[in-house]
């Protein structure tokens, strides 16, 4: 969010500032589009779901002039890899743009992978034209949440990211993020973290956590009908299932099993896949969620993929995401018999998410934000007894 604040900021005389972006780069840089008006402009990624150069120079020509910013990840959330960042950095500096790394999942590990002698794509400050990056503590730093760090090349692209206020009659505000008011308690609990683990520490753990990575890709050999989405640059995993199951009913049968791993849904010609964020707790248990994993697939294998009836199927694909109703939500609960009222009167979700994630992966992503909103609008209404 502060990365495209101070873009746009640094940039005061753009009238419609917009960055170019990888499809695979993170929701946040949505959100950030949306709350600061900077138009997001994005481009394809490649058969390895990395950042297609040359489509990103084409969209940085388009409108260099409005370009405040152009964005890689270290590495993507969903796919676990790293773009080309040297590539991208050097576009964006020739055009005299900035270029900021979203290294939030990857910042802390990843140079402890590369002193552990892995192969890690180039992305740090080292790397010419690089202007920001983002680092999320709460990740692979293991400390608390709300401690993020946003690393800028020098503090004159930074100084666009503070805000003054004097001219009000009260003390002269001053803030360094958009929070006005934040706990010290977060930045307490890292400051523990980070001195108690130490450099070697945090080695020891980027160790296991690679360990880990290699022995569940290892392991997927034995696994029928499932493979990888793409060979992992850091600690993030993707796996794919083949014709005879889905992965959402394999999320559904590991969460029975005790292991929670995260169903993403399809997007453009990719399917529907399994997402792990693996941690170094994980290390120990390796063989246990291997096990659990096997025993899911010759589940879901045996349930076989699950299917929207066709009615569902129809009735979303007459919805209008700009103009869903209070009524059109209605309908649809009620014709996909996914979801009903509590005793209490709340809204209660059925115990398997199988049957629903189906039905939002047929949804194009505009309706299934709406459709998303609209159930958290309905969740968040009080329930008032007569």
């Amino acid at each position: 969010m502060l990365a495209v604040q101070a873009a746009r900021d640094g940039r005061p005389e753009v009238e419609r500032p917009r960055m170019v972006l990888p499809t695979t780069v993170h929701a946040a840089f949505h959100k950030a589009a949306h709350y600061f008006g900077v138009e997001a402009v994005f481009v394809p990624v490649g058969a390895d779901f990395r950042a297609d150069v040359a489509a990103t120079i084409a969209a940085i020509d388009e409108a260099p002039e409005r370009t405040v910013l152009v964005v890689g990840s270290a590495p993507s959330y969903a796919h676990g890899v790293v773009d080309p960042i040297t590539e991208l950095a050097a576009a964006a500096q020739e055009r005299g743009i900035r270029f900021h790394v979203d290294a939030c999942i990857g910042g802390w590990v990843l140079p402890y992978a590369a002193r552990l002698g892995r192969d890690v794509p180039a992305w740090t400050f080292a790397v010419e034209g690089v202007t920001s990056i983002s680092v999320d503590l709460h990740k692979y730093g293991y400390a608390p949440k709300g401690t993020s760090l946003l690393l800028y090349r020098d503090a004159e692209l930074r100084r666009p990211q503070y805000f003054a206020a004097a001219d009000w009659p009260g003390y002269t505000m001053l803030n360094s993020t958009m929070q006005s008011t934040k706990s010290g308690g977060p930045l307490a609990g890292a400051w523990a973290v980070v001195n108690t683990l130490g450099d070697e520490g945090y080695q020891r753990l980027a160790d296991d956590v690679f360990a880990t990575v290699d022995a569940i890709v290892a392991g997927l050999a034995d696994v029928p009908a499932l493979s990888l989405l793409a060979v992992p640059d850091s600690s993030l995993i993707g796996l794919v299932t083949d014709e005879t199951c889905d992965p959402f009913t394999v999320c559904d049968e590991m969460a029975s099993r005790d292991w929670y791993v995260q169903p993403q849904m399809s997007y453009g010609e990719h399917p529907a896949n399994i997402h792990l964020s693996v941690s170094a707790a994980t290390l120990a248990h390796v063989p246990e969620f291997l096990q659990a994993l096997t025993q899911s697939v010759e589940a879901a294998v045996a349930a076989g993929p699950v299917v929207v009836d066709p009615g569902v199927v129809d009735f979303i694909a007459a919805l209008d995401p700009a103009a869903l109703t209070e009524a059109d939500f209605d309908g649809l609960l009620a014709a996909s018999g996914l979801v009903g009222e509590s005793a209490s009167g709340d809204l209660a979700l059925p115990e398997r998410m199988a049957e629903v994630n189906a039905l939002l992966d047929l949804a194009p992503p505009r309706l299934r934000e709406s459709l998303l909103i609209a159930f958290l609008d309905r969740l968040s209404r009080p329930v008032v007894s007569v």
